[in-house]
C-alpha cells in the first residue's frame, strides 16, 4: 500500500535537498549560497518558458484578456529574479574567490534553458547550438526551440487576427533568424496604437517583457562587475564585457516607434 501523499512526498523535499553539493573543500561557506541561487534561476527558467508558451497560445487565439493576464504573472517573475541578484551581491569578491576555482570550467553562458528564452523571444543565433553539445537533451531542447515560431511570431498572427495587413514578408519570415526591424510594420503598429486600445495593451505587454529581461540583464552586468571586474567569467567565458553586448532589445518595432507620436 502506497504512503499517503503529504507536503514533501508531493514537491519531493527530499530529493531536492540533495541537489546541493558544493565542490569545495570544508566546504567553503558561500558556495552553497552560489548553488542554491543558480538552481533557483534554472526552475525560474523553466516557468518562464512554461508562461511564454501558454502566451503565445492565447495570442494565436486571440485571447488579449488571458495574455494579459500571463503577462502580469510573466512581470512577476522577472522582478523575483531580479531581486535574487540583491542576495547574490552579498558574496564579496574575496568570498567568490574562495571557491571559484572550483567551478572550473562551468559558466553561466552554457545554461541553455536562458538560450531557450532568448530563442523563445526571437534573439536567435544558430553558433548558440554548439555550447551544448555535452548535454544531448538540452541540445534538443534548445534545437527545437531554435526551430519553432517565436512569441513574436505570435504576435504578428494576433495583429493579423484583428484585422491587421501584416507584411507578408514579416508573416513568412525565417523563424530560425534574429528579429529585423521592418518601418512597413512600425506604421501599422503606430495606427493601431491610435485605433485600437486592446491591441496597444498588448504592444505594451510585450514591452514590458522585453524591458524586464533588459533589466535582469543589466543587473546581472553590474553584479559581475562587482564581484570579478573585468576578468574573464567562470569557464573562460567573456564575462562582464560580453554582457554588456547583450542589452539589446527583443522587439525592436516596439521601441522603434516610441518616436512617432
Amino acid at each position: 500500500m502506497s504512503k499517503a501523499l503529504n507536503y514533501a512526498s508531493y514537491l519531493r523535499v527530499n530529493e531536492l535537498l540533495q541537489l546541493q553539493t558544493p565542490r569545495s573543500s570544508g566546504p567553503e561557506h558561500d558556495e552553497l549560497l552560489f548553488i542554491i541561487i543558480h538552481q533557483v534561476y534554472e526552475l525560474w527558467f523553466k516557468e518562464l518558458l512554461h508562461e511564454i508558451e501558454y502566451l503565445q497560445r492565447m495570442l494565436y487565439q486571440n485571447d488579449a484578456a488571458r495574455a494579459s493576464h500571463t503577462t502580469r504573472r510573466i512581470l512577476a517573475i522577472l522582478k523575483t529574479v531580479v531581486a535574487q541578484l540583491d542576495v547574490l551581491e552579498t558574496l564579496t569578491p574575496l568570498e567568490f574567490n574562495s571557491f571559484r576555482g572550483f567551478l572550473e570550467s562551468a559558466s553561466g553562458f552554457q545554461s541553455a534553458q536562458f538560450r531557450e528564452l532568448e530563442f523563445a523571444l526571437g534573439y536567435k543565433r544558430e553558433n548558440i547550438l554548439s555550447h551544448c553539445t555535452d548535454d544531448e537533451e538540452a541540445l534538443q531542447r534548445l534545437r527545437t526551440r531554435y526551430e519553432q515560431p517565436t512569441l513574436w511570431d505570435a504576435f504578428l498572427r494576433y495583429l493579423v487576427l484583428n484585422g491587421y495587413a501584416v507584411p507578408e514578408e514579416q508573416l513568412g519570415r525565417d523563424v530560425t533568424r534574429p528579429i529585423q526591424p521592418s518601418p512597413e510594420l512600425q506604421a501599422l503598429l503606430v495606427g493601431a496604437y491610435r485605433q485600437n486600445a486592446t491591441v496597444s495593451n498588448v504592444c505594451e505587454n510585450l514591452i514590458d517583457i522585453d524591458e524586464g529581461l533588459q533589466e535582469w540583464r543589466y543587473r546581472h552586468v553590474k553584479m559581475v562587475e562587482r564581484t570579478i571586474g573585468m576578468k574573464s567569467g567562470t569557464g573562460g567565458s567573456p564575462g562582464a564585457a560580453y554582457l554588456a553586448t547583450t542589452l539589446k532589445p527583443f522587439f525592436p518595432d516596439l521601441w522603434a516607434i516610441r518616436s512617432q507620436f
